[in-house]
Formats: structure tokens, sequence, C-alpha cells
């Protein structure tokens, strides 16, 4: 930190109000998550249908991520952020009046505007730190995820007390008064501006870079994986165990609760042990726990001596459950090891980077619950869905192998290498 302690306390403040933001913004845009399962049953949707309601939010939300990380260089994002959060409030309130299918999709398009908040705050909260703390930065703030699982701790208790109608009023109510918050303890540095002699397309030409696609495909797993799947597990949940949509939200915050808030612990482990190492076991921990998901529950007879057998493997509720909270850490841990890929390969252009790496998972949290809807309308298997990410994991693991991995050297080179450079 800077020796400056005004500077110091402008940074925390900075950052803590802008993470309470930035929950509250995912908090909305994870609505549909609980409120879609009532406005499935009234308007008859089928798996698909509800896939696409979901990810409408979803996929503005991802679309604007690059333009407003752009504009968080050039202009700051204390106002990009305010501005952002403003304009939400009244589609967030023409929510709970929508009555048919088609309302319901354009209202989410605009209410999706809240989830590019994250690439808004990254760039913010980031250079009001030192380069060795900002992963750590990143972190805190990306645990604003969490608002995943206060959606589902809020969501639930409204809509069974008042109807699903009275949660996107609450939301709107919340929104305005963390607008205020947020304008009030936040603060501006004009030395985090861009020089503005730098065009928009000077900032973007670094996106030619490859490693910047293959940022994108591990974001669109550890964050598009991660929103899809809490979009997802509350309807899961109900369908695949019978459970009362309290109960099961309960349980579907499981998985995005830990999700959210250790994304600071993996922003730390990745300023100690760097972006390569988290991300490289991330990645074999998701595919580990996608596979054991994938699995359906399944009867099968065996011919026995003493006759036919039949046996039953799937997997119970707690033993999902668990599976869920450890897949949600590692999801959390891979959120931050990619941002801190970011700060390190292209300080001087976070906002550009981070807005296109920040699209990619949110295309990937808009296209995998469609998926999920469209394979499971297909197959009539709901652990589909795992098998579909459990597919997109083998892929990163692969490139990481290739682009990364094999460019170490082996141990054993390396110790004859030194000994030879001694000599």
């Amino acid at each position: 930190m800077s020796g400056n302690p005004q500077h110091n306390r402008q940074a925390w403040s900075v950052l803590i109000v802008s993470t309470l933001a930035f929950t509250v913004c995912f908090m909305v845009w994870m609505m549909f998550g609980v409120i879609g399962i009532p406005i499935r049953k009234m308007l008859g949707l089928n798996a698909t249908e509800f896939g696409l309601l979901t990810a409408m939010p979803v996929l503005t939300g991802s679309l604007v991520r690059v333009p407003l990380g752009i504009w968080t260089d050039r202009f700051g994002g204390r106002i990009v952020m305010a501005c952002l959060m403003a304009v939400t409030v009244p589609a967030i309130w023409l929510m709970s009046y929508a009555t048919e299918y088609w309302h319901f999709i354009v209202i989410g398009l605009f209410v999706g505007l809240a989830g590019g908040a994250f690439s808004v705050g990254t760039p913010y909260v980031a250079r009001w730190f030192p380069k060795q703390r900002q992963g750590m930065a990143m972190g805190v703030y990306g645990a604003g995820n969490s608002g995943a699982a206060v959606n589902k701790f809020v969501a639930p208790v409204l809509l069974v007390a008042f109807g699903w109608a009275i949660v996107p009023q609450v939301y709107a109510a919340i929104m305005l008064g963390t607008l205020v918050l947020f304008w009030f303890f936040s603060h501006s540095d004009p030395s985090h501006l861009v020089p503005s002699h730098v065009k928009f397309t000077d900032q973007l030409k670094a996106l030619k870079d490859p490693k910047v696609l293959k940022y994108c495909q591990y974001y669109s797993i550890v964050f598009g994986g991660y929103v899809a799947l809490s979009l997802w597990m509350v309807q899961y949940y109900v369908g695949e165990y019978g459970l009362d949509i309290r109960i099961a939200a309960l349980l579907a915050a499981c998985f995005s609760l830990p999700g959210g808030v250790l994304r600071a612990i993996g922003g730390i482990l990745s300023d100690k042990y760097g972006a390569h190492s988290v991300t490289w076991w991330v990645m074999w921990v998701c595919w580990i726990c996608l596979f054991l998901l994938s699995y359906p529950q399944t009867d099968f007879t065996v011919l026995t001596v003493n006759g036919p057998s039949t046996f039953h493997i799937g997997l119970n509720v707690y033993a999902f459950t668990g599976l869920m909270a450890v897949l949600g850490v590692a999801m959390a841990f891979g959120k931050a090891s990619v941002f801190k890929y970011i700060s390190d390969d292209y300080p001087g252009n976070i906002g550009a980077i981070s807005g296109i790496v920040g699209l990619a998972g949110g295309l990937g949290g808009f296209v995998l619950p469609i998926m999920f809807g469209l394979l499971m309308d297909l197959t009539g298997i709901r652990s589909s869905a795992f098998m579909l990410m459990y597919g997109v994991v083998w892929v990163s693991l692969i490139w990481m192998y290739l682009t990364e991995v094999r460019q170490l050297p082996l141990l054993g080179n390396a110790r004859s290498a030194n000994r030879t450079s001694k000599s």
C-alpha cells in the first residue's frame, strides 16, 4: 500500500463500497434463478424456454462488459458504476408488472445491465492498490459474486410470503439505496485514467493476443459455469429431489456462497503462488467434481446364481450438495486466478482486457443455461448439464497443458541446466 494514509483509507473505502455495489448487482442479475420457477409454472414453459428466460439478463450483462471496461479506463469507475446502477432501477421495478413471456425476455435484457458491473469495478479497485496486492483487491471485489447466494436467501422468503412480484420491487429499492451509499463513500483519482491521447482502438489491440483467447476459455468455465449453475440449481433440486423451493434455494446457496465469498482467498493464493498454479489445480478439481456429478440416477440388473439382483447408483442430495460446494470453492479460486493472469500480463490495459474476458465468461453463463434446457428436453436426463460442462473443462485442461505446462522445464532438466550454467 501507499505511504499516504489518506490514499490508503480511500482505497479501502472504494474496495468495500464497490464490493457491496457488485453484490447487489449480482443479486439482481441472478433474480430469475428463483422467481423463474413460479414464472415457468405460470407460463407453462419447457426446459429450453426456462433456460432462455434465465439467460437473457446474462446476455446483456455480458455484451456491455467490453465498452464498460473501456469507459472505466477513460472516465473512471465511480461515474460509470453510478450511472450503470441508476439505469437498472426502473427496469427492475417494471419486472413485477410483466405478464407475458416476451415481457420477461425484454425487461430481462435491461435488468441484465447490472451484470456489467464486474468489468467496471475490477479495474476501478485494482488501480487503487499496488501490483502485489491487486490479486487480493480483485478477489475481494469479485466476492460480490456471492450476490447469487444472497438472492437464494432473500427471494424465496419474499416469494413464499408475498408472491414473486414483490421480489423485483424490493430489489429495485435495494439497488437505489446501494447507489446512494456508493456515491457518498467512493472516490476518484485522475491518475488512474488512461491518457486522453490513447484511442479505443489502441486499447483493443491487445485482444489479438492468443493468450487473451485462452483466458476467455478459462473464464467461460469458472465464471460462466458458476453463473449458469447458480441460475439452474434451484429448479434442479426441485425436479431431481422433490424439495420445497425454500430448501432447494438454501442447498443451492451451498454452491453459490463459497463460489462468491472465497474468491478473495483465490486472489491471495494467486498473488502468492501465481495464476498458473492456482488455475491448473482448479481445472483438475472441477474435472473430478463434474465427472461424479455427471452420472445420472441409474438402476441396473445383474443376473446372479440366485437370480436377478437390481442395484441403484446415484448421488443422494447430501453427496450432491457436498460436490457442488467443492465445485463452488474451485470456481471461486479460478475466477480470481484468471484475473491475476490479466493484471500480470496487461497492467496498463486492465479495463479493456478484463472487459473482453468478462464478456466471454458472461456469454458462457448465457449459452450454458439454454444448452442445459435443450439437453434436458432432448435426453430427459437432468445431469446432462454436468456432462456438458465436463467436456468444456477437458478443453481447458488440454489447452492449458499444451500452452503452459509443456513450456515449463522438467525438474531434472532444470537442475542439470543450473549445474551446467554454474560450471
